[in-house]
């Protein structure tokens, strides 16, 4: 699904014109070191019910107080934000982003960084933490996350995946292709040393590459995903992966005749005809409950390819150069028309999938969101983050606070960072996304999104979307 030609990636880079590193003066609303939210609403990230009028005090970007609004303490010279009819949430860590955007879909799927205009509109979509899960290009991914953790320009933390980890009959040159599990290793540990965080293995790996590659990640402690094909989600697990991704979407556990190494098809068809109660998918579950092994949903790129899926909202396609949202509104056109036959079968995927998450996280399970901006270009950041947390309420069944938790407090302990982001508690750092309205009532409020904060810095989003019209393409 995701190629590109390294002549169009150095021309992309030649004649993109970088953005100032520093944010731009009207990007930032708040900077003051001592900021208060007083008669909030709280979704704290953890799970709970909503808290009401509530006062939330940012002391140089921590959280120095958080409590009902009568009696918490708001210091003298504090800047007050008045927040009635306001939501605050956690920032989002979101577990499947890119920072490449798909710029063509034949004759060659080619895909173009964009290393200076994806970070805000993460930024300005709440997410204040991401994982570059899978990376076509490493080092802009290293050399980005670096930037802004020197505060040379603005975006999420980044945990740097490093480049897909696929077998010998890749379906593109622009993918690696691993010879062996010695070249697995061998790639692992150079990408470590470079400062990757994070591994992905991807479709045609096979079982002893997966297991060499998921060893040396773990002698780095390093933990691996995958989006796998020719291996199974048990066998996977078997073999010790931390993470699966794109929820059961993706995985061929459940194909007649599936052959090891292989990928097989009808992958689509096998999830849209499970019997959810059947044995096999109860133990499946279970097994990957008693490993421990996370997944992480992207329901809104799968929305993508279902027909009757609502086209682009135009905010979200302003963001597209003209090529490109020409390109997104034909393929869309394109996905209306498909043949009722395989429009049915992909909508009972849809179902089934979206059913296996909510069945997996009452078995107790780790499930985590991300967005991945890939497909034929229907997810944009600044958007998709959104998005997936509408779908976990609307299609998953999660309740608000559910859904939030899921994109947040989630994803930070399987980073290994809940003691500092992923849920609204004093201590912890002031990474919160702020709502006009109330989103248990109506999710789509999330929409509604005019201030996202981290480090106690509120950044204006509207201020970001508009610098980024059109960029997307560019750079």
């Amino acid at each position: 699904m995701i190629m590109r030609s390294w002549l169009a990636l150095g021309l992309a880079l030649c004649v993109s014109v970088p953005l100032a590193h520093a944010a731009p003066p009207d990007w930032v609303a708040y900077k003051q070191p001592v900021i208060a939210f007083t008669h909030a609403t709280i979704v704290d990230g953890t799970g709970a019910a909503p808290r009401h009028d509530q006062t939330l005090v940012i002391d140089k970007g921590r959280i120095a107080a958080l409590g009902p609004a009568a009696s918490t303490r708001v210091p003298a010279g504090t800047t007050v934000i008045d927040a009635r009819g306001k939501t605050l949430l956690p920032g989002f860590v979101m577990m499947h982003e890119h920072l490449f955007y798909t710029t063509r879909l034949s004759p060659r799927y080619y895909i173009t960084p964009m290393p200076y205009s994806f970070p805000p509109l993460y930024l300005a979509g709440g997410e204040t933490t991401i994982r570059t899960t899978g990376s076509m290009t490493p080092y802009v991914d290293l050399n980005v996350r670096d930037d802004i953790n020197a505060g040379k320009r603005v975006g999420p933390d980044i945990d740097v995946t490093g480049p897909y980890l696929n077998g010998k009959d890749g379906f593109t040159e622009d993918l690696a292709r691993l010879s062996g599990p010695a070249d697995a290793t061998r790639t692992v540990d150079y990408w470590a040393e470079q400062g990757v965080t994070s591994f992905k293995a991807y479709q045609q790996i096979t079982h002893a590459e997966l297991q060499a590659a998921v060893d040396a990640a773990h002698a780095h402690h390093d933990k691996i995903t995958g989006h796998l094909c020719s291996v199974t989600f048990r066998e996977a697990a078997d073999l010790g992966i931390d993470n699966l991704e794109h929820g059961f979407f993706v995985a061929t556990d459940f194909v007649k005749d599936k052959q090891p190494d292989q990928c097989p098809k009808g992958g689509d068809a096998s999830i849209a005809a499970l019997d959810l109660d059947s044995p096999e998918v109860t133990s499946l579950v279970k097994l990957l409950v008693a490993r421990h092994v996370a997944l992480t949903s992207t329901l809104g790129v799968f929305e993508t390819l279902v027909p009757g899926t609502p086209e682009l909202q135009p905010d979200a396609l302003a963001l597209l150069n003209p090529a490109l949202r020409e390109l997104y509104t034909t393929t869309w056109k394109r996905v209306q028309a498909m043949p009722a036959a395989r429009a049915k079968m992909l909508r009972e995927e849809f179902a089934k999938a979206t059913r296996l998450e909510k069945q997996f996280v009452a078995a107790g399970g780790l499930l985590m969101g991300g967005s991945d901006p890939t497909g034929y270009g229907g997810v944009i950041p600044g958007f998709s983050s959104k998005r997936e947390l509408e779908l976990l309420v609307q299609a998953d069944k999660f309740t608000f606070p559910q859904a939030v938790r899921i994109l947040s407090l989630n994803a930070a302990r399987f980073e290994g960072r809940d003691q500092d982001i992923g849920s609204l508690a004093v201590g912890k750092r002031a990474d919160l996304v702020v709502i006009d309205g109330n989103p248990m009532r109506d999710v789509t409020a999330v929409e509604h999104m005019p201030l996202v904060f981290k480090d106690g810095v509120g950044y204006d989003t509207a201020a970001i979307f508009k610098s980024m019209r059109g960029q997307i393409g560019m750079n």
